[in-house]
């Protein structure tokens, strides 16, 4: 008989849980970044394993994004398995260098040789009044990159265990976590443990329209597809959530299903993965097409800091539905 016993945790929790699984599971592990020791990590995250599991295995580092991401690689290529937390994903561009011409790179480069299982895990995404130096949607930069695995953590499901996951994969693995979703709470099974990192999941099904998204886009898609349904309409929601490599499999599955696709993405419209996935639909499934695909992306500016104009430039519940019943009842 199935256990369907469940607890109500925060995305945030989460995400501690799986670390500390981690930890306790393999001696290799080790977290090392800014602060995730005696301070417990800028978003709390790591509180209390300092304590747990000493300054062997919860390391704190200088203010050098370069130096520590590549302090991981060179532990990952000697065997160790490290976490490197980068505080949030602007600061990753101090070390796009060592991840990009690195970590990516160099299974290639020694013939298969070196691989580089190091996990490197970012604060990322808007909706805390952070403004332009902190509130960002990159995934797209990294999605970008040959070599890489990236994730994002649209659920408290993947939350509990993307990480475990991660950590067996012979590859550099981005792993993409919300801080807008920090304090949210949600229910997953009591057991919740690793979880396959190599495929989308339908998160809603439905006939009418494919939502397609990833991140912080998951939740409100979920609740704009709730409200869609009060009025008739039935919207699959699809969560990308490998966005390197792209399991185009799902989602041209549910277009060919729904016959409609709006993809929902925080990040910027221009050259980002909404315009990958819209790009794949339209090579692949095109004569799967009752309308043209949409696309509902941040709005191209600098993030502001008053909050009525920080929530007016990414995609909302609203937005979301507005756009459904636009492409459906024009």
């Amino acid at each position: 008989m199935a256990d369907n016993k469940t607890i109500k945790i925060t995305y945030r929790e989460a995400l501690k849980q799986a670390i500390r699984e981690a930890l306790l599971g393999d001696e290799r592990v080790f977290l090392m970044g800014e602060d995730v020791g005696r301070y417990g990590g800028a978003f709390a995250v790591s509180k209390g394993l300092l304590q747990e599991f000493g300054p062997d295995r919860i390391m704190d580092v200088p203010l050098s994004e370069s130096g520590f991401t590549g302090a991981g690689i060179g532990a990952a290529l000697a065997g160790m398995r490290p976490i490197v937390e980068v505080m949030t994903v602007n600061f990753s561009l101090l070390a796009m260098d060592q991840i990009v011409n690195n970590a990516a790179t160099l299974l290639h480069m020694s013939g298969g040789q070196l691989n580089v299982p190091v996990v490197i895990r970012m604060g990322c995404g808007i909706g805390r009044q952070l403004a332009a130096q902190h509130s960002h949607s990159w995934e797209p930069l990294y999605a970008h990159i040959p070599g890489l695995i990236v994730l994002s953590v649209g659920t408290h499901e993947d939350a509990r265990g993307m990480l475990l996951s991660a950590l067996k994969s012979p590859d550099p693995v981005v792993i993409f976590e919300y801080t807008y979703m920090l304090n949210m709470e949600a229910e997953i099974p009591a057991g919740a443990g690793a979880v396959d990192i190599s495929k989308a999941k339908v998160r809603r099904e439905g006939k009418d329209i494919s939502i397609i998204t990833y991140g912080a886009g998951v939740y409100k898609s979920l609740e704009a597809a709730t409200e869609l349904a009060a009025s008739g309409i039935e919207a699959e929601v699809v969560d990308l959530r490998v966005l390197r490599p792209l399991d185009e499999t799902t989602f041209l599955a549910s277009v060919g299903k729904t016959h409609r696709a709006l993809v929902v993405e925080e990040a910027w419209r221009s050259v980002g993965l909404a315009a990958e996935v819209s790009a794949r639909i339209t090579e692949k499934a095109f004569y799967e097409l009752d309308a043209p695909v949409q696309r509902l992306c941040g709005v191209e500016v600098p993030i502001p800091y008053p909050k009525h104009l920080e929530d007016a430039s990414v995609p909302q519940r609203g937005d979301i539905v507005r756009a459904v019943k636009k492409m459906i009842k024009p």
